[in-house]
Order: C-alpha cells, then sequence, then structure tokens
C-alpha cells in the first residue's frame, strides 16, 4: 500500500479534543483557583517564583516574556512579591531602570514548599499510568508545549512557509522510523495490522533508502523541526521501463494543506522523465486516495485479495502512462 491520510480524524476534531484537554488539565491543576499549589499566591505569582528560582539574577523584562505578561503587570507582581519579603532586586545600571531578580531567603524557602507540591501532585497522577504511557504522555505534551511557545515566540508558522522550502529529498536521519510510524498508526486503526506490518514497512523502506541517491529512485519528505510528516517515493525499474510509487503518506495535521499533492507532482514529474509507466498498489475504500490518484492520471488495472501485510484485505493496483509516453 503506498498512500493513506488521516481522513477518518478530521483537523476540527483534534482542535475541538485539544482544546478540552487544556480547559481539564487548567481546571485539575488549579489554575481557576485564587491560589495554587498550597502557597497563598496567586498562579502568576507562582510562577514568578518558579522562574526566578530556575534563573538567579533574572532581569525584569525577561521575566515578563517567560511568563508571557506585559511590562506593567510584571512589574505588579514584582513589587508584590518584595513587599511580602518573597524576592529582592538589584539594579544593572546607574539610573536604577534595570535590574536584576533574586529570592530572598523565604522566597526560597516557599519555592521548595511548591516544588514539593508539585512533584507529589504530578506523582499521585503517573502513578495511575503505565510506565509506556508515561512516556507517551511526556513526548505528546513536550511536542505540543514547543509548538505553541514557537507560534508565541513569533515564529512563522506552516502556512505562511512555502511547501517547497519543507520538502528534502532524499534519506534523512529519523525518516525511516517517521514514515514507518505513520503507517503503522495509520492501519492499526484501519485495518487491525499490527508489528509484522510495521516491520515491513520499516525495513523495505530502510533497504531502498540504502540504494539513494540513485539515477532511477528517489525519496522526497516534508519535514517540520526535524519530523518527517509526510513523504513519497519513485522505485524505478529499467528493465521493465515502469516506476513504483511507494510510501506515499501525509499525516492528518496536513489535510488540505496541498503537501500532498505537491509530493505527487515532485514524484510523477520525476517518473515521467524516466518511465513510460508509473503504478501503486492501495486499498479498496479509500475514496479520497482514489479521487487524488484518478486526478492525477491513474486508472484502475487489478483489484484482489492479498494478505502480505498480515491481515487478508482487498487490494487495487492503479497505472499511469507518462506525460511523454502520452504524446
Amino acid at each position: 500500500m503506498d498512500y493513506f491520510n488521516f481522513w477518518f480524524r478530521p483537523k476540527e476534531h483534534t482542535i475541538l479534543a485539544l482544546r478540552e484537554f487544556s480547559r481539564k488539565l487548567v481546571r485539575e491543576l488549579g489554575f481557576m483557583r485564587q491560589s495554587l499549589a498550597d502557597s497563598d499566591l496567586a498562579p502568576s505569582a507562582v510562577h514568578a517564583i518558579i522562574e526566578i528560582g530556575l534563573a538567579p539574577g533574572i532581569q525584569a523584562r525577561n521575566l515578563a516574556s517567560v511568563l508571557r505578561l506585559d511590562k506593567s503587570n510584571t512589574s505588579r507582581q514584582v513589587a508584590k512579591l518584595e513587599a511580602l519579603g518573597l524576592l529582592t532586586r538589584e539594579s544593572v545600571d546607574d539610573d536604577g531602570r534595570c535590574f536584576r531578580l533574586y529570592l530572598t531567603d523565604a522566597g526560597k524557602k516557599l519555592r521548595k514548599k511548591i516544588d514539593r507540591f508539585a512533584t507529589d501532585q504530578v506523582s499521585s497522577a503517573l502513578r495511575q499510568l503505565a510506565p509506556a504511557d508515561q512516556q507517551a504522555l511526556v513526548r505528546s505534551l513536550a511536542l505540543y508545549t514547543d509548538a505553541l511557545a514557537r507560534n508565541n515566540a513569533g515564529k512563522a508558522p506552516r502556512q505562511d512557509r512555502t511547501i517547497d522550502e519543507q520538502i528534502q529529498l532524499g534519506y534523512q536521519p529519523g525518516c525511516i522510523g517517521d514514515i514507518a510510524s505513520l503507517h503503522a498508526r495509520f492501519y492499526s486503526q484501519m485495518s487491525g495490522f499490527g508489528i509484522f506490518f510495521e516491520r515491513k514497512v520499516a525495513t523495505e523502506l530502510a533497504e531502498f533508502a540504502q540504494a539513494l541517491p540513485s539515477r532511477n529512485k528517489a525519496l522526497w519528505l516534508y519535514v517540520e523541526n526535524g519530523r518527517t510528516l509526510a513523504s513519497i517515493a519513485i522505485d524505478g525499474d529499467e528493465v521493465a521501463n515502469s516506476a513504483h510509487l511507494r510510501w506515499f503518506i501525509v499525516d492528518d495535521s496536513l489535510r488540505g494543506s496541498g503537501v500532498g499533492r505537491r509530493l505527487l507532482s515532485l514524484a510523477l514529474d520525476f517518473a515521467d522523465a524516466r518511465f513510460d509507466q508509473t503504478y501503486l498498489w492501495t486499498l479498496k475504500g479509500l475514496d479520497a486516495a482514489r479521487h487524488l490518484y484518478q486526478s492525477s492520471g491513474f486508472e484502475l488495472t487489478d483489484e484482489a485479495e492479498g494478505s502480505q501485510w498480515g491481515k487478508t484485505v482487498v487490494e487495487q493496483r492503479f497505472s499511469r502512462q507518462s506525460s511523454q509516453s502520452r504524446h
């Protein structure tokens, strides 16, 4: 099988789910209360204590940036914590307009109390999860918070960057695992495929990648922040004068972005310049994928049950004559 997109999980559903999880997380961690972490301080003040403790001597303007607060709000928080005897400030310049922040002994004691409270809270929750689920949680939250931080830092979002700037040609470290993961997650839900299928994708892709670069073979990757989110490959056979289109998959987060169509266009241009025919195999019932293929000149040429992927499914073969051979 060669192309699958997570069409059964609309992007709108993902957005709504993440918003709901975020609201619940805020409530369960206590951010809706007047005080946080058994400290008698508001959530923003608690975070100020934590950040100053992590970076003694941090300047007020940098603290504002870390806390995502405006200058006046940060000044009020600093003044309040100073009045409570929890922090002190030291002037950096002669005019006293720039200063560094430090926790007092009382502030350090309070920070330790906050740390104990937070550690107990998280530890208690983690005990209810299996070790594998704990690691998956850490990785997922890291990806999500990093993505939010990049947006808040003003970096250009994906839709403001050209697709071609994100596409890389050839093997890139980590791409085999990313592509195999995309396939495995989709197929486990779509067809109940398991480790047999994932291993087959990974081993065949690794063998293919070892032959690169090649005059008749190519691999294109759509990469964001070091992760492959979409891929496509052409595996050419000079003897048969045909090209096999393989490992064409696009993550659900890219649905409707044009990434899939651009990757297909690059692959077909490559194949048309070298071979008379391009073919692919896919599963029956993937109507969105079929529409994309047919709009690019592919026609259904064969259909049969197959079990090479560890489970019996109906496979379909689509073929397309190159643009040169059609003229």
